[in-house]
């Protein structure tokens, strides 16, 4: 049996369409376990109402406050052998738990079974969403998902599935990090899940004005850098060699900030000659040449535009530097 964990969260417009949607899944065997979340709309009720005609939904009243808890007392309920989980504004495509299940259950190594996911909107969907969901599903049908989880979430939360034993292993929802799909994500490299991307579309993405994502304060960017650098220092900072941040615009600030409060020695390099040379809360700027080919260095790269990612990537190559992570 699949579990599958929602929190609820004032969803009403949004419920029928995405319970639908479970129930008229190609596979049978799962059980959805929904956590309301101190709704103050008819949520709690248009469960209910589904609960009562179908054995396989349960609804509870979230005893503390937040996503976080609201998806352990849902996890807490849980009875099937995988865990899945599912956002209530969002849908299903028909056969998502099916096909999640057959490519998961294909592999022998602790796995995390990811399809590709799209955006709907009822008003026109921004350029930047979609090249999210592009970049997601290309690094998923290559299995690569790891290998920039810096840059964003790499695993979109409700598109994901795992034997519930690996997910007790790298530790569930018992993380107080937010944002805690993210926070997962790197739960999940830290315990050396096999990624199994799905060339299918298995979860449709709302994008909506009310959404958490957009509105919560837990999901604002400076929540995400805090975690980026809370996981780089965790799994991948190597004191035996130069620490060096690239970029001193607002994202290389907020980092050079937390550095300096964690005591973190750094280099900080900018290719804006206008701050080369000048002092940044007391920390000195270079320029890009002060980094030696075949140095000893990790390099964090807080820098955005496309056309700067390219040069920087070009400078890596040619300094034969291999040791980097892009945090934006």
């Amino acid at each position: 049996m699949i579990s599958i964990v929602m929190p609820v969260k004032n969803a009403a417009p949004f419920l029928e369409e995405c319970i639908d949607s479970i129930i008229n899944q190609s596979y049978i065997d799962w059980e959805l376990i929904a956590v309301n979340d101190h709704s103050s709309d008819e949520s709690f009720d248009l469960i209910s109402d589904y609960a009562k005609e179908d054995g396989r939904i349960k609804v509870f009243n979230n005893k503390g406050s937040g996503i976080i808890e609201a998806l352990r007392m849902a996890f807490s309920k849980s009875q099937g052998q995988y865990i899945s989980r599912m956002d209530a504004d969002d849908i299903m495509p028909t056969n998502k738990l099916e096909i999640l299940l057959m490519h998961l259950t294909s592999q022998k190594a602790p796995s995390v079974c990811i399809g590709k996911v799209e955006y709907f909107s009822e008003h026109d969907l921004g350029e930047g969403y979609q090249k999210y969901a592009q970049w997601l599903n290309d690094l998923t049908i290559q299995n690569r998902n790891f290998l920039e989880i810096y840059k964003e979430c790499v695993v979109p939360s409700p598109n994901w599935l795992m034997r519930k034993i690996d997910f007790i292993k790298i530790g569930a929802f018992d993380s107080e990090f937010y944002p805690e799909d993210y926070d997962l994500c790197f739960r999940m490299r830290a315990g050396q899940l096999n990624i199994c991307g799905v060339n299918q579309v298995t979860h449709l993405w709302r994008d909506h004005k009310s959404r958490a994502s957009r509105n919560d304060e837990n999901y604002k960017d400076n929540q995400f850098l805090s975690l980026k650098l809370h996981y780089f220092l965790k799994l991948d900072y190597q004191r035996s060699k130069q620490l060096v941040l690239w970029g001193a615009g607002k994202k290389g600030k907020k980092l050079a900030k937390k550095l300096i409060k964690q005591d973190i020695p750094f280099k900080w390099i900018s290719n804006n000659v206008k701050k080369q040379g000048i002092k940044i809360y007391d920390q000195l700027l270079f320029a890009v040449t002060e980094i030696k080919q075949d140095e000893e260095v990790q390099v964090i790269i807080a820098v955005a535009t496309r056309d700067s990612k390219n040069d920087i990537l070009r400078t890596l190559d040619s300094l034969n530097l291999n040791d980097y992570n892009f945090f934006c």
